[in-house]
């Protein structure tokens, strides 16, 4: 059965896979090599958005550079929020290597030492004092453990979260998200009792606020509306067990000042725990260790995942407060590589490296000159309405014209294949939004670069979609 672009949802997640535009440019810049592997992928795999057809093959992965089928390389400003690390770091390849020798696999009844020690690393640095550790295979499925902690430790069972999250791609998780692409369709009907409210979004305030020219919130008048209504659903809502929430959001948007405050108090008001999903952004993405730290905001619940196995391997963890601790007779996951000591190994030492060579810090002094220089693009380019974030999560968001903001969705496919073509891959969110997200070890020299090719890349206007 053929694929058909208009036969679901918009793209959020991702950019658009259909397009003549793509086809346009993976005929001209694709090898045969390339275009083989895709055909028989697509024959292979059940096909899927976002992933079906893939854009590329890729043959190798190094620190920040990933090279295809043919030899080109292209600094991945990408990477599913895997790659803080980098690709293929000598020392967790290491690790791994020597894990594997020593004990490569533990049955889920056992201890292992390796497991315990990642445990109490992840403690150590958590904030407000998470020290209660199951793990996990996936974000996804951490997501849904951390939404039966909240059930069991409160007796209820709803939840609220924001419309345009992801959570991840379990029925559960996807209730919890709020994007058609993984919510409706074959994921309907949702799980029961799974409550939404419109996000933090100032340059897009849902709520109809203005901003001032630099996409800022108008506090005095806006009143942080975003958190009263969240309070005013959960006031009315009388079993929401947990609000669940990215503290950043990938697209990225950064909540305004005051706003998680607003959020913890008024779970406290409301006896619902706070979880807060920190997959992409937890361990140094925002220039701080999580980036709930930016806020003095500690959560009841913590969730990781992606960079915690070092882009090598997959494991995810849920944090908790230790009262929390209160359902021992009934199991949340039972995964069977839960406390697998490879993976584990894997994530101890990926968080070893990031303190070890200072990429939190690193992160935030390359995201600083990032976001100045962004702003110069912003004044220079009239298609860029805002640019935001916060360390190495930055966004443009590319519009027709800055008064009316309506997105430029073509333009921003178009800036995306200029890019490829000069040695950049990232990732478009929401049809406009151009999202860096580099690893942790990018040097300046590195993001100037990019952020060369991405001003030259704008400045060239619209092409004519092929």
């Amino acid at each position: 059965m053929d694929d058909a672009p208009s036969a679901g949802p918009a793209q959020s997640e991702g950019d658009t896979n259909l397009t003549g535009r793509r086809a346009a440019w993976q005929t001209r810049a694709l090898d045969a090599t390339a275009r083989d592997v895709l055909r028989r992928d697509a024959a292979a795999f059940l096909h899927q958005s976002v992933s079906t057809p893939c854009l590329n093959v890729i043959a190798k992965a190094e620190g920040i550079w990933i090279e295809d089928s043919a030899g080109r390389r292209y600094m991945d400003f990408h990477g599913n929020n895997v790659h803080h690390i980098g690709y293929g770091h000598p020392r967790l390849k290491r690790a791994i290597a020597e894990q594997m020798d020593a004990l490569s696999f533990a049955p889920r009844r056992y201890a292992t030492d390796v497991a315990v020690r990642l445990a109490e690393k992840l403690a150590a640095i958590a904030p407000g004092g998470l020290s209660k550790v199951l793990f996990t295979t996936g974000g996804s499925d951490a997501v849904e453990v951390a939404v039966k902690l909240a059930r069991a430790a409160t007796g209820r069972f709803k939840t609220l979260s924001f419309w345009d999250a992801f959570h991840g791609a379990g029925i559960g998780a996807a209730a919890l998200s709020g994007e058609a692409l993984f919510r409706s369709g074959p994921a309907a009907p949702m799980v029961a009792g799974a409550q939404h409210v419109a996000p933090f979004a100032c340059y897009r305030c849902p709520y109809g606020h203005p901003v001032d020219e630099d996409g800022q919130p108008l506090l005095d008048r806006c009143h942080l509306a975003c958190a009263s209504m969240l309070d005013y659903v959960l006031a009315h809502e009388a079993d929401v067990a947990a609000v669940i929430a990215e503290p950043a959001r990938a697209v990225p948007y950064l909540a305004p000042q005051g706003y998680w405050q607003s959020v913890r108090e008024a779970c406290a008001r409301h006896g619902a725990l706070l979880i807060f999903d920190e997959i992409p952004t937890g361990l140094g993405k925002t220039g701080r260790m999580f980036a709930c730290q930016h806020d003095d905001v500690a959560p009841d619940i913590m969730v990781l995942g992606k960079a915690l196995g070092g882009g090598i391997l997959p494991i995810a963890a849920v944090l908790a407060r230790p009262e929390l601790d209160v359902a021992g007779a009934w199991a949340f996951g039972h995964y069977t590589h839960e406390k697998n000591p490879v993976t584990a190994r894997a994530a101890l030492t990926t968080i070893e490296i990031i303190e070890d060579e200072g990429l939190v810090e690193n992160a935030a002094r390359v995201g600083t000159l990032a976001r100045a220089r962004l702003a110069a693009m912003k004044r220079g380019l009239p298609a860029i309405g805002d640019v935001r974030g916060r360390g190495l999560l930055l966004g443009i968001e590319l519009v027709r014209g800055r008064v009316d903001k309506l997105p430029d969705n073509d333009l921003a496919e178009a800036v995306l294949y200029r890019a490829l073509d000069r040695g950049l891959s990232f990732k478009v969110t929401m049809g406009n939004v151009l999202t860096l997200t580099p690893p942790l070890t990018v040097t300046e020299a590195e993001m100037m670069r990019a952020l060369d090719i991405l001003t030259e890349a704008i400045a060239a206007g619209t092409d004519q979609p092929a």
